[in-house]
């Protein structure tokens, strides 16, 4: 529409006596116009983008807000040093025949407290190794990676409320039957009981019950 005005000034005749000014004055009007038609364009196209990048922003938060933090519960001591204190007692007494199984199995727990950690991301339960937490492998028991969906829990229960000695679960991800698998609780009881109901749903029978 700007280019039909402005060809149309070059061809009408002004009513000044012959005089250029009509030209001119239909020239600039033909410019003027088409500066205005070419700003609105501007705007449009500077709304429509600020348009998807609302829509692009708002769909990130969206994202962020429902997205789960990853918690690792702290590692927690004291089954390894009653075992081990137990272990030492025995071995006191002179009953060594019982020490040491006790006192391996100690070790092995202290062991392992250093290194083993439950990671819980958005969307399932994975063992970890390490202060870097890596992947642990395949499961030596049952097989399969050590990660398991929380959608796939059938149940879960902690033993015992006061002091938190073993965790157990049970998933249809590694057979559609269903896994049991037991832990010993060498994290901190509170932190793995709480995320567990959070992530897993409620537990049927383990403690604390939620208020």
């Amino acid at each position: 529409m700007a280019s039909a005005l402005l060809s149309t000034g070059l061809f009408v005749p002004s009513n000044n006596g012959g005089k250029t000014a009509g030209f001119r004055f239909r020239n600039s009007w033909s410019s003027f116009h088409g500066e205005l038609l070419s700003k609105a364009n501007l705007v449009k196209r500077e709304i429509s983008s600020n348009a998807r990048g609302r829509l692009v922003i708002a769909s990130v938060v969206v994202w962020q807000l429902t997205q789960r933090e990853t918690v690792v519960p702290d590692p927690d001591y004291r089954i390894p040093i009653v075992l081990l204190g137990v272990a030492g007692g025995l071995a006191y007494t002179n009953n060594l025949l019982p020490a040491a199984p006790v006192g391996l199995l100690g070790l092995l727990l202290l062991f392992q407290t250093t290194r083993v950690r439950f990671v819980f991301d958005d969307e399932a339960l994975e063992v970890k190794v390490g202060e870097e937490l890596q992947e642990s492998g395949e499961n030596v028991f049952v097989g399969g990676k050590n990660r398991w969906k929380y959608s796939t829990f059938v149940n879960w229960e902690l033993w015992w409320p006061n002091f938190p000695v073993l965790v157990y679960f049970k998933e249809t991800q590694t057979k559609p039957d269903g896994q049991v698998h037991f832990f010993p609780v060498i994290f901190n009881g509170k932190q793995l009981y709480d995320v567990m109901v959070e992530r897993a749903g409620p537990s049927k029978t383990s403690r604390p019950k939620q208020s």
